[in-house]
């Protein structure tokens, strides 16, 4: 299934920018498909060697080697720590300074023992093909990428990361084996501290959902979450959405949560999709709105005369029960007037409609402006003020990102441009490429922070990375890919954006780090170990069936 979503997205592609039609340059689309199918085989075969290796499981291990491996001794051995930066410090490994000779496979599993007993725990590992050739039937070589996750004996977590170069073969149409490996460059991140600890289910939050396909879920519309002090105790509480309801917990101030989804009425308005805090009344305490697929949804907090919390679901007296394919909200003042308004980032059906393009679609739904009218209800705007984006939105943030007081409009786009609205006082005027923000890619998140702590806001855009679409283009020579830039964009990873001053901004991902985050979503800026330097974080993850290999 993979495979074949990236060569049928990228064969629409290259017909879409003319590309495969010219002579000496025609694409052999069929001889592409045929080598990335086995690409696509070793890579699902590294995949069942990356669960064993997690598993430590050495019978399994050797089942993917030949008797035989040529290459230099693996770096097994593990150098001193240094200080990286803050609270990480790295270390090297190094193997014994022999050439590359053949091997006996038990040598081999002796030194990758010794690697993996360097984890006392092994959360993950993966073996990704970075590159491959087969050129004849059953041998291949490949560049592949390596990393394994876990805690070190001293109980540290550690993340060790490399690559280098595979030969495999496959005998008799089974499994492929290694029959040369050459390892380089692998070094390892040691936390000096662990920051965070996942207590979701101690907390009280922890909501478990049927796996997808089976009943409710059976959707992929995007879930979210949002904070505010419902109660006013100066306690944050958290509103989220599932496959079949919404949930409300009210912090407890301990550390814990109580679920209060039923006594506040949150839960018996339809499932939403992201929702957002907003005091749309002005009475001093935050509503609800929640973005939805069908119709939008707000809930007035109205607490009950005996202290009761309670969200009255009024979406049809407030109009805003407008119908569309809505999967994120965000809330500000847009014209200035003391009420608070609401734009939602509409998607389509997908699956029932397909984009009318993979990297410039415009067949999504349209966005909606929902603007306060201060006596109670709401009046969809967005037509008369420029913003019904009719694109595949996923994620918005109003910003003032010119200076002039008041609120500007950033949206993320999967499948294509995003978009930059200036608020210029009574309508929205689209200045992303003005500003150079149009990002091409499948935008799925948008925050914004000061990452250099210059004093000017900066742009995070979660977009998705794909080592095999890297693996793909790869393979084409510009000369038969004019549009090669943009393509490679579109498998790239996350984008980020300087603010240089006077409405130009800069991508700087690749001089910052590289920010491939796989099929990611949403995440932001947030200052984890409070040293007054902004963080990103970026969560990911998609459909899984029943194993890896099934993404």
């Amino acid at each position: 299934m993979r495979v074949k979503t990236h060569i049928l997205i990228l064969t629409a592609l290259f017909l879409s920018l003319g590309c495969g039609r010219g002579g000496e340059q025609d694409l052999d689309l069929g001889r592409m498909e045929a080598v990335e199918e086995l690409s696509e085989s070793l890579a699902n075969d590294l995949l069942a060697l990356s669960i064993a290796l997690r598993k430590k499981d050495l019978h399994t291990i050797q089942t993917y080697f030949e008797e035989n491996v040529v290459g230099p001794s693996l770096p097994v051995r593990s150098g001193p720590l240094e200080q990286q930066v803050k609270w990480i410090s790295r270390h090297g490994w190094s193997g014994d300074a022999n050439p590359a000779r053949s091997r006996a496979r038990e040598e081999i599993l002796s030194e990758i023992e010794i690697l993996l007993n360097h984890f006392s725990v092994l959360e993950d590992a993966r073996i990704k093909v970075k590159e491959a050739e087969f050129p004849e039937e059953g041998k291949g070589r490949a560049r592949i990428s390596i990393f394994l996750i876990g805690r070190d004996t001293a109980g540290r977590r550690e993340w060790c990361k490399g690559g280098g170069w595979i030969e495999v073969v496959r005998p008799g149409g089974g499994n492929w084996r290694i029959r040369s490996l050459d390892l380089d460059g692998l070094e390892s991140q040691v936390a000096d501290i662990d920051l965070f600890s996942e207590v979701a289910l101690p907390a009280g939050v922890a909501a478990i959902f049927p796996p997808f396909g089976v009943a409710p879920n059976l959707g992929f519309a995007s879930h979210g979450a949002a904070v505010a002090d419902i109660n006013n105790d100066g306690l944050l509480d958290i509103a989220a959405t599932g496959v079949d309801t919404n949930y409300l917990y009210l912090n407890l101030g301990d550390g814990r949560f109580r679920d209060i989804s039923k006594e506040s009425l949150v839960a018996y308005a339809p499932p939403g999709t992201g929702p957002v805090f907003l005091d749309f009344d002005n009475d001093g305490d935050p509503d609800l709105f929640f973005a939805a697929v069908g119709r939008q949804i707000l809930m007035e907090n109205r607490p009950d005369p005996d202290g009761g919390i309670r969200f009255w679901n009024i979406s049809d007296l407030a109009n805003v029960d407008v119908s569309t394919v809505g999967f994120s909200a965000v809330a500000a003042d847009v014209n200035g007037d003391g009420f608070t308004d609401i734009y939602v980032a509409s998607y389509n059906r997908y699956g029932e409609v397909f984009p009318n393009k993979w990297y410039r679609a415009t067949n999504g739904t349209r966005n909606l402006l929902l603007m306060n009218q201060g006596d109670g209800t709401f009046l969809e705007a967005g037509a008369e003020w420029g913003v019904d984006d009719e694109r595949w939105s996923y994620a918005a943030g109003f910003i003032d990102l010119d200076g002039d007081s008041d609120q500007d409009l950033y949206v993320a786009n999967d499948f294509g441009e995003n978009a930059l609205f200036r608020n210029d006082g009574d309508h929205f005027t689209e200045v992303a490429k003005e500003f150079g923000l149009v990002d091409p890619g499948f935008g799925m998140g948008v925050s914004f922070g000061d990452f250099d702590n210059d004093g000017d806001l900066d742009l995070h855009v979660t977009n998705m990375s794909s080592t095999a679409g890297a693996r793909i283009l790869g393979r084409l020579s510009p000369a038969t890919l004019p549009d090669r830039e943009l393509l490679a964009k579109l498998a790239s990873g996350n984008s980020l954006y300087e603010n240089l001053g006077g409405g130009k901004f800069l991508e700087v991902a690749a001089r910052s780090g590289i920010l491939a985050g796989g099929w990611a979503f949403g995440g932001g800026f947030i200052d984890f170990d409070n040293d007054g330097w902004e963080d990103l974080y970026t969560p990911n993850g998609f459909i899984s069936g029943k194993s890896m290999k099934d993404t």
